[in-house]
């Protein structure tokens, strides 16, 4: 383990949520909100993933499918189908989930590194695994996320 791992505390409260099953949590910090499913108009050119933006109360944010960005199938929204606003540097985002589940304190002690598989740097955007109680929680670095999926950047259009 580095410095600066042994200097980084992983613990505090996340927003927990689930995509195909599985229960993921953000650092509360990020999100500035969780929205019901709003229309998206599509934003043409834009990745797979990429759903288009929405308009919050005067602001475009762009919205992600969460399930496509990790490589899951797309399904069918539901009444618990929801967006998450997530700040990242700066730029608000939103990622549709499955459903938000509870913030909840997830301590240090209660982290783990996620398991390396391969040499790629996929890891990066996985901050731990949470065990609490009998489940695990995959602990996202949204940052990296969302860098790794190059969504800051939209396509330019010439109109």
């Amino acid at each position: 383990m580095s410095a600066a791992e042994t200097t980084t505390t992983r613990g505090g409260k996340y927003l927990t949520f689930v995509l195909n099953g599985e229960q993921y949590g953000l650092e509360i910090l990020k999100v500035k909100e969780i929205l019901s499913l709003l229309p998206i108009t599509p934003m043409p050119q834009a990745p797979h993933f990429v759903k288009g933006v929405i308009n919050l109360r005067g602001k475009v944010i762009p919205v992600i499918d969460t399930r496509l960005k990790f490589g899951m199938e797309e399904i069918e929204h539901t009444s618990e189908t929801c967006i998450i606003v997530v700040d990242v540097s700066g730029t608000w985002m939103g990622m549709i989930v499955d459903t938000v589940k509870e913030v909840m304190d997830i301590r240090d002690d209660q982290i783990e590194d996620p398991p390396r598989f391969g040499s790629g740097s996929d890891h990066e955007s996985i901050r731990g695994l949470g065990k609490v109680g009998d489940q695990v929680k995959i602990l996202l670095n949204i940052d990296r996320v969302m860098a790794d999926m190059n969504v800051t950047a939209m396509p330019s259009f010439d109109l």
